[in-house]
Order: C-alpha cells, then structure tokens, then sequence
C-alpha cells in the first residue's frame, strides 16, 4: 500500500488527514496480484446490506411466512448488486463520484435539494445503527434501552482511533466485523437445523406468495431495506481509492475487478440477510410463534425454543456487529455527501457528531414516548425513509451510466440499460404500495 497526497478525487471523501492510503495498481501486476488489491470496497459497500435495519424486516419475514419470501431476499440482493456495478462504472470511469457529478450537472437549487434529501437517508441509517446497537448492548448487558442509546454516543470514540489509519486497515476492521456476523449466524444455523429442501424452495419466485396485503408490505420492506441510498453514493467514491491509469484498457481492468470485489462481497450478504431470514422460519414459525415482529422478542425466544444459551448470546453479538460496521461506513459515506453536493471539508470525527447527534435525538424521543417495545416499528420507519429516498439516487445513476459524453464507451446499452429503467420502475411502483398501505393502514 502507498500513500499519497492527491487532490480531491483520491482523497477529499476520506478526511485526508485522518485516513489515507489509495492503493497503486501496477500495470503489470498478475491477475491474482491486482484482485487482492482491489478487494475491499465492496466490503464497505456490503454493510449497508446487513444492518440492524434488514434484521427489523427479515426476522418478522421469517417468523410469519416460514421461508416463503426468501426469494424476496434473492430478488432484492441481485437488484442491489446491479446497482452497485452501475455504481462502481461511474466512478471509475468518470473520476467522480454521484454526488460531485449531481453538483456538476445539475442546478445549484437541485443539488441542495438532492443532498437535503442524502442527509435525510443518511441520519435515517444512522437511527437504524442507534437502536441496533442500543437493542444489542439491552439484551447483553442487562441495561435499558435508553442508556443502551446513550453508550452509542460513545462510538465517536471509534472514528477518533482511526485517525492516521490507512484506507486498507478501514476495510480490515470491517472484514473482522462481517466475519463476525457471518460466524454467528453460521454456528445459530447449524444448532437449529432448518429444513434446507424447504429453504431451497422458498428461494423460487412466486406472485401468489405475495398476493396478500400484509406478505406484499414485507416484502417491499425488505427491498427498502436491502438497496440503501447512501450507498451508491459510498460505492462510486471508495471504488477511486484503487489508482489506476487513465486508459480505456486499465479502466476495463478496474470494471471488472471491481465488479468481482462487489458481486463476492454482496453474495456474503446476501447470504447473512438469508440467515436470518431462515434463522426466523426455523426457530419460530416452524414451532408455533408466528407473530414475532422484534429484534428484541427473537433474542428472548431464542433460548427456550431452541434450548440452548449460546443461540442468544451470539445474535446479540452479531447485532452489535451489524450496527457497529455500519458506523464505519455511514460517517464515511456522508462525509462524501457533505464534499460532493456542497464541496465541503470537515474533519471525520466533527461529521460522525453531526450525524450520530441528529440521530440520537429522535431516537431516544422515540422510544420515551412509544416505549422500549417500539424498536421494531422505529427501524421500519427508517427503512420506508431510505426506500422513500432510494429514487432520488437512482435516476441520476441512470441518467450518469447512460451519457455518451460522461461515459463513452463504457456507456450501457440494450439490455443493461432496460434493466436500469425497469428496476427504478419497480422501486418506485414499490414505494407508491408502501405509501399506500401506510396511510390505509
């Protein structure tokens, strides 16, 4: 790894006075030698996919319909991979990132009306993390769920330890994280033995699964849930971290290496957010308790109904993983919001008090006036917030992605560029039923 003092492109969404580090791809590096480099961004990106906010619609998924809406899960998971490499072309390619591009190509009052609405999603992330991780510390330190809201202030903490790391030590942090979840889930999973020929089937897309009100509602809250705002705009600035030539050729290179780093990467995710999914159906549908709507309630119910200790203790853990990894990656993604729209420098840890300070106050208002029974509708909330935002972040990808004089002949076409329209379609046409079925509610 090198390090170097660049302008605004390589280093600007970083704070580069705290974390440095882009990473130099050598030309003539072997194939195997320029994936290692590369890895990593997709790392930061698949976090966003398994935060506290996807366990809220997973686990009551699971615990309602058994492993009937896996296929949701899958569906949304290719959607969101999609996404990201549309994502991922645009930086590379263009040399900047969504939200710098926003500022570029759209009017003054556009741009802070686009960025009012990234800061919105990303606060809204931010309450999701809050809760989480204030839910994770309740059910393992025995504490109430505000005092639990107070100890995540305490994060900043973290963001000031990484000041003078390297980009490379970031994304480090976040593998032992992920790995983390990944290992609890694996160990809940094989001590409660789901029924695999049933899961394989619940991954079978089916309309009539969905075909009803209330399975059709969870179903959009998992892709609100799955595909997050603010990482789009993450994944087009952290993609620049890796230093490539100019050329055609050395971008194709980067594309595809990229797109290996991100399609690996959500696949993890993909299968975390599964795991809970099925983690649900099994220890819950499949012995009678059908109306388990909580992250908190699905600690509790661990114990008795798969009777043993451990199945608990390590869902809180990954919990607290969850919402932690995506601190990481949430102070950073909205310090390239702050630079892209409004060209503006602070320094890590002043953005990680703004935004952890935003959401701590309608968090913990939340839950002194509804009680600390109303996590789970709190983290939906947030999620209809980011499906809500999601659009606004998708049409300027498409429009980037799709611009012969942006792009050139990295431009998408045909296939690729129906497939674009048609899932903003989905998303929106999603968003209008949630809408919907919020206000009919």
């Amino acid at each position: 790894m090198f390090k170097f003092k660049l302008p605004d492109l390589a280093t600007a969404p970083f704070c580069p006075s705290e974390i440095q580090g882009s990473v130099v791809i050598p030309t003539n590096a072997s194939f195997w030698k320029k994936l290692t480099l590369f890895l990593g961004p997709g790392l930061l990106v698949s976090v966003g996919y398994m935060d506290p906010g996807n366990w809220a619609t997973d686990i009551e998924a699971g615990s309602k319909y058994g492993y009937s809406l896996l296929f949701i899960v899958l569906l949304s998971s290719l959607a969101g991979i999609f996404l990201q490499c549309l994502t991922l072309r645009v930086g590379l390619v263009s040399g900047r990132d969504i939200a710098q591009l926003c500022r570029d190509k759209y009017s003054k009052k556009t741009s802070i009306v686009l960025w009012l609405l990234a800061e919105i999603a990303i606060i809204a992330t931010d309450i999701a993390e809050v809760l989480g991780c204030a839910l994770a510390f309740k059910l393992l330190l025995g504490c109430t769920l505000p005092q639990g809201i107070a100890i995540t202030a305490l994060d900043t903490l973290l963001i000031l330890g990484l000041k003078g790391k390297g980009f490379r030590q970031i994304e480090a942090i976040i593998l032992g994280l992920v790995m983390t979840i990944g290992i609890c889930y694996f160990i809940e999973l094989w001590i409660v033995q789901p029924v695999w020929g049933e899961v394989l089937r619940g991954y079978i897309p089916s309309i009539t699964k969905i075909s009803e009100t209330e399975p059709l509602y969870l179903a959009i809250g998992i892709l609100g849930a799955t595909v997050m705002p603010h990482n789009l705009y993450l994944h087009s600035s952290i993609v620049q971290t890796r230093l490539i030539e100019k050329t055609d050729e050395a971008k194709k290179s980067a594309i595809r290496m990229n797109t290996i780093d991100t399609v690996s990467s959500l696949f993890l995710a993909f299968l975390v957010n599964s795991a809970i999914l099925i983690l649900a159906a099994a220890a819950f549908n499949k012995t009678g308790n059908h109306s388990v709507a909580g992250i908190d309630e699905a600690f509790h119910l661990l114990d008795p109904v798969v009777g043993s200790s451990i199945a608990a203790i390590l869902f809180g853990v990954a919990l607290l993983a969850a919402g932690q990894s995506s601190t990481f990656t949430g102070t950073i993604a909205g310090q390239i919001i702050l630079d892209g729209f409004l060209n503006l420098k602070i320094p890590c840890w002043k953005r990680r008090i703004i935004t952890r300070g935003l959401a701590l106050i309608p968090a913990y208002m939340g839950v002194k006036l509804l009680g600390e029974g109303s996590t789970g509708r709190l983290l939906v909330l947030t999620q209809v917030i980011l499906s809500l935002q999601l659009p606004f972040v998708i049409f300027p990808l498409i429009r980037f992605v799709t611009d012969k004089q942006l792009m050139g002949k990295f431009t998408i076409r045909g296939v690729a560029k129906l497939i674009s329209w048609l899932l903003f379609l989905v998303i929106v046409s999603a968003n209008i039923c949630l809408l919907y079925q919020i206000l009919t509610d």
